[in-house]
């Protein structure tokens, strides 16, 4: 939709409303039998004819282009008055910079912002409104540090508050003390899997050389009985030359 054409001070070209809407161009597009339309009444419009609303041409999204330059600056210096004006603003401004004012008009209905308030109130306003309104929140003034609504105030108790923060408090230890045991537990199972499997291996490990160490043993058993029988064979040998 575009800019309501009695927001507009003096004369309005014909050229610069839109074909759809009648109002003034607002984010304007052109198509090429170069007629000019809002960039989302011609986007609503294609979505179930396709054609131009004027002359019946055929036209796509796709071919719309931005207005010509000159016809945009003849948009930009039209004078129009703030959408605020039913609310006491007198401000008048060109269409380039009415959205800036808009967004900054001290008569700009706002919400408050205060969480739970649902009080819309012009931007001058607000802190006045801020000052009383029954959301606004600030510092028990009993010193028990928390903060309260104004709404709220016949209901904090103080003793009841803290009482509450130190049951969770105490919950939100408990819960930690046991994840630190849980983690404790599972680290220490996996230490005495890793033992136990190091274990297997070293016992592995003793047999393997209790093993080597038999096959060792028997080896210089075998040495032994082959030098003695070497030696006993040295002997006979001497006392056979002997009694030659």
């Amino acid at each position: 939709m575009g800019y309501d054409i009695d927001r507009f001070v003096g004369y309005v070209n014909e050229g610069l409303l839109c074909s759809i809407c009648r109002d003034v161009l607002e984010d304007p597009l052109q198509a090429p039998c170069e007629h000019a339309f809002c960039t989302a009444c011609i986007h609503g419009w294609l979505v179930h004819h396709g054609n131009c609303p004027e002359d019946r041409q055929m036209i796509d999204v796709s071919l719309l282009r931005p207005l010509y330059r000159y016809m945009k600056n003849d948009l930009n210096r039209l004078q129009l008055h703030c959408k605020n004006r039913e609310y006491g603003c007198e401000m008048v401004c060109s269409l380039e910079s009415i959205d800036r004012h808009e967004r900054e008009c001290e008569y700009s209905q706002i919400p408050c912002s205060n969480a739970g308030c649902t009080v819309q109130i012009q931007r001058r306003n607000l802190d006045g409104h801020l000052a009383v309104c029954e959301y606004r929140s600030r510092e028990c003034p009993n010193g028990c540090g928390y903060t309260i609504l104004s709404a709220e105030d016949t209901q904090h108790n103080c003793v009841a508050e803290l009482r509450t923060e130190l049951e969770l408090l105490r919950s939100e230890m408990i819960c930690r003390v046991e994840e630190a045991k849980h983690e404790m537990e599972s680290r220490l199972d996996s230490q005495r899997r890793h033992m136990v499997q190091k274990e297997s291996i070293l016992q592995n490990e003793i047999e393997e050389l209790k093993s080597q160490m038999s096959r060792m043993m028997s080896d210089v058993r075998s040495l032994m009985a082959a030098e003695r029988q070497h030696r006993q064979e040295l002997e006979q040998a001497e006392l056979e030359k002997r009694e030659l």
